[in-house]
């Protein structure tokens, strides 16, 4: 005869959260949520992904400028004399990362021209304000033109700078050293 099986500590807990978090997503569900099998996640982890997507969901979406309090307004880039652009750069930078917002590639730019980036298209778009500790958005500094060029000569790996020549069929710029190595922060995953 096989004996009832008792619920572990919290797993009584972990079920009703299970049950209150796919009732809050009721209203989101799709195709996307119904493709991914967290019948075979273990519950907790489950309820963590479940979370997650409903934190996404009811995110706000708001220029990122607006993340802020106050607001970050930074001032325009061409009222810098380039003494003072440097720490103001950075004062950013640092404001950016406690949001979690990480710069990618951007050790080809000057300070000005980073700074300009940040100001022109970083603080101005309009992203999903996720607050829920774990997740970073990623900005893309190399990408920003739209060319590839820029990631291929300088931060592309040379395995990924073949399967870009053989997927394009176009030739490689040659590689080199990004000209403004930064220690910029970093996704700490």
């Amino acid at each position: 005869m096989v004996s009832p099986r008792h619920p572990r500590r919290g797993e009584v807990e972990e079920i009703l959260r299970n049950a209150e978090l796919r009732d809050e997503l009721e209203p989101y569900y799709d195709e996307s949520i119904s493709r991914v099998e967290v019948q075979h996640l273990p519950l907790a982890v489950e309820n963590e992904y479940l979370a997650s997507m409903l934190a996404w969901e009811t995110a706000p979406v708001l220029p990122i400028y607006k993340w802020f309090e106050p607001e970050m307004r930074p001032p325009r880039p061409d009222m810098l004399k380039d003494d003072d652009l440097h720490e103001i750069l950075w004062d950013v930078i640092r404001r950016l990362y406690e949001k979690r917002i990480v710069l990618d590639f951007g050790d080809h730019l000057s300070d000005r021209e980073l700074y300009t980036l940040i100001y022109r298209d970083i603080l101005p778009s309009r992203e999903k304000k996720i607050d829920c500790g774990t997740n970073y958005l990623h900005w893309d500094c190399a990408g920003a033109s739209g060319d590839p060029e820029v990631w291929l000569r300088y931060y592309a790996s040379e395995e990924e700078r073949q399967a870009w020549a053989e997927a394009y069929r176009q030739p490689l710029p040659p590689t080199g050293v990004p000209p403004h190595p930064r220690q910029m922060p970093q996704d700490p995953l």
